[in-house]
């Protein structure tokens, strides 16, 4: 009888930890950055040297319809450590640093209340108010040593690595001396690596380059020596096929590929700690690839993403699509990430949550569309949003004055936009590879299937107006019944940030009428007659974000204009509210010269506040004639320091041929 107790005991002691294990598994993430599908293997593209992603994807599951919430890093990791869309927080102007109510935590948080050991190595960049304690109260540890091997014996753990050699800076921004010392010189040292064989549990011998602890990694063999060279890639239709270019554009694979290099290294790490077996790995970036029409813009080469889930024997059943190179299409975007991880580990989700969960318990099934959002990126002031089914892309430019490549400080000393902007001066390039120089359209339609480099704009195309006018009107409804918080001007959010949330403040009907607010900045890019019409009344509104929205539309109709138009709009110049001034006297000035409009500017332009310092600055740049703010501008960057605003002054300075190499 004893024995007999004695068993059952153990029986059940064993159950539990079995249980205990099968309910708390690891979580291991590795993020890149600036990356899109077309540059990795196992999403087409046979040049790619992505050999520990193209395998992780071969025995997981790979999606085919993953896209950020942004199109620039710190608003889409606001969403991704929030579960927040940057639309409902305020956050989706890069680099901004607005208030979120307190019980909004970063949702490893609510891990560490289910027993969870959480680890951030290392990057933060979460657009916040408050971001040093709110990523101390986020994570058990934060830092470059941080990882699951500092938590207690036998805890689980989710732990987070962003490898960051895909980055803009490597593969755009950084001068080619800086990308051949961090990135070339490190693939070329692949052909001087003593080789040696490593284990893999199924007994294959695959192990051959040494990683950062000395040991080797599982995949490393996979990777061809060197780097990827020149010309063996095709080039993206809307860039020139050229040497120059070519030179450029090696640095996205390269990057790449020692970001797939790492990522392998963890992964070996993650053997060597006997933790595979029990870990599941997410695999994705933070949003679309960092070149000019990519990042930034708010189309597919802005949002879409590779986005890989691995599981082991252990928890294969948790995947709903298998696995073995399994494929899915379902949507998914970083709203969604935050509850699925707590519904993965069966941690509680909070009620703010409203992402889809598409693992573990809660799973939901997909929807049908989701709604995504792009907004200012550095000092370029923008406001695009999209819906998407996973194939088809609709997205409605409410700026669409400025164009695709548009003036980006950080876009600007890049090799590759100079060379863009050198081709174009001598019309070197076709009309595709010119268009990104125009003015937008209202609308995009791509097709990511059939033109994922989205060449052909089907928006004007007959054939899909009944889907044109479904995505337009869900569009409309994401907007109102999620009080978009983002169609209220930066300088707005700001003032609501110093006495509370603009998460909150959305929610006021009297104060931000989101359904009159849209209906005004629905007119945005159409210069009818009765369009105008309805954006001159627009202009007499008594509440000042709709007069904004109103000023903005005949900005965008500006050309369409006739005298007497601008006449009443020279009455408007003393408008109360700063943004509307701003941008009426930049209509004005562009279109006749006006003085009285140049004097508003300058104002604005040396303004203390950021804000109104920005927006005015960058309609400056965009002005054929722009000698007239010359003082202002060289007054305003000798005394600001604010990052934006400055980088707006040197784009403003460079046009000016006033900034030489060692200035920027």
């Amino acid at each position: 009888m004893m024995y007999c107790n004695l068993l059952i005991g153990f029986l059940l002691f064993f159950y539990s930890q079995f249980v205990s294990a099968q309910e708390k598994p690891n979580i291991l993430w590795i993020t890149m950055e600036d990356t899109s599908p077309q540059f990795i293997g196992c999403y087409g593209d046979s040049i790619a040297q992505t050999p520990v992603m193209d395998k992780m994807a071969a025995e997981g599951v790979r999606f085919t319809s993953a896209f950020s919430t942004g199109t620039v890093c710190s608003p889409s990791r606001s969403t991704i450590i929030t579960g927040v869309p940057t639309y409902k927080l305020g956050t989706g102007n890069h680099r901004s640093n607005y208030a979120i109510p307190d019980f909004i935590k970063g949702f490893p948080y609510y891990l560490q209340q289910n027993g969870y050991y959480v680890s951030n190595n290392k990057k933060t960049d979460y657009n916040l108010l408050n971001a040093k304690e709110f990523t101390q109260e986020a994570w058990n540890e934060s830092s470059t040593t941080a990882g699951w091997w500092n938590r207690k014996p036998e805890q689980p753990f989710f732990s987070v690595f962003n490898i960051e050699d895909s980055h803009q800076s490597r593969t755009m921004t950084w001068s080619y001396e800086l990308y051949e010392k961090h990135v070339l010189s490190k693939l070329r040292h692949e052909d001087e690596t003593k080789q040696s064989p490593l284990f893999t549990k199924d007994n294959n011998l695959v192990g051959t380059i040494p990683n950062a602890r000395g040991k080797h990694s599982a995949f490393d063999n996979l990777h061809k020596s060197g780097s990827i060279k020149e010309n063996e890639f095709n080039v993206p239709p809307f860039y020139r096929d050229s040497k120059d270019m070519r030179k450029q554009l090696a640095r996205v694979y390269n990057s790449i590929k020692l970001t797939d290099i790492k990522m392998g290294e963890i992964i070996q790490r993650l053997n060597d700690d006997d933790l595979l077996d029990e870990t599941i790995i997410f695999i994705f970036a933070d949003h679309g690839e960092g070149i000019p029409r990519g990042k930034a813009n708010g189309i597919g080469l802005g949002y879409r993403i590779p986005f890989i889930i691995w599981f082991p024997e252990k928890y294969k059943y948790l995947s709903p699509w298998g696995v073995g190179g399994a494929v899915t299409d379902e949507l998914i975007n970083f709203e969604d990430l935050a509850p699925t991880l707590l519904s993965l580990t069966k941690t509680p989700i909070p009620e703010h949550l409203k992402g889809r969960p598409f693992l573990g318990q809660a799973r939901q099934e997909a929807s049908d569309l989701i709604y995504l959002s792009s907004d200012r990126s550095g000092n370029a002031i923008d406001l695009v949003r999209t819906v998407t089914d996973g194939r088809l892309m609709y997205s409605r430019n409410f700026m669409p004055f400025y164009p695709e490549l548009a003036y980006l400080r950080y876009f600007e000393i890049g090799e590759i936009t100079q060379q863009i902007r050198k081709d174009y001066k001598n019309q070197l390039l076709d009309s595709l590879q010119s268009s990104i120089f125009n003015k937008r359209p209202v609308e995009f339609l791509y097709d990511l299937q059939n033109d994922p480099w989205e060449t052909n704009n089907l928006a004007e195309n007959f054939e899909y107006r009944k889907l044109i006018k479904k995505m337009r009107l869900k569009l409309k409804d994401n907007v109102i019944t999620k009080h978009d918080i983002h169609f209220a001007p930066e300088y707005e959010l700001n003032k609501i940030s110093e006495t509370g949330f603009p998460y909150e403040y959305r929610g006021e009907e009297s104060r931000y009428p989101i359904r009159k607010i849209y209906e005004t900045a629905s007119l945005v890019g159409y210069g009818d007659n009765t369009t105008i019409k309805k954006l001159f009344i627009g202009l007499e509104n008594p509440n000042e974000i709709i007069r904004y929205w109103a000023s903005i539309g005949l900005f965008s109709s500006k050309e369409e204009l006739n005298g007497t138009h601008l006449k009443i709009i020279e009455n408007h110049l003393k408008d109360e509210y700063s943004p509307v001034q701003i941008i009426l006297a930049a209509l004005l000035y562009a279109e006749q010269q006006c003085s009285q409009a140049a004097t508003v500017l300058k104002h604005y332009i040396e303004d203390p506040n950021v804000h109104l310092a920005l927006a005015a600055i960058n309609h400056t740049l965009y002005f054929k004639k722009r000698d007239e703010f010359t003082e202002s501008v060289q007054k305003t960057y000798s005394v600001t320091k604010d990052f934006n605003v400055r980088s707006s002054c040197l784009d403003f300075l460079d046009l000016q041929g006033l900034v030489g190499d060692g200035d920027q």
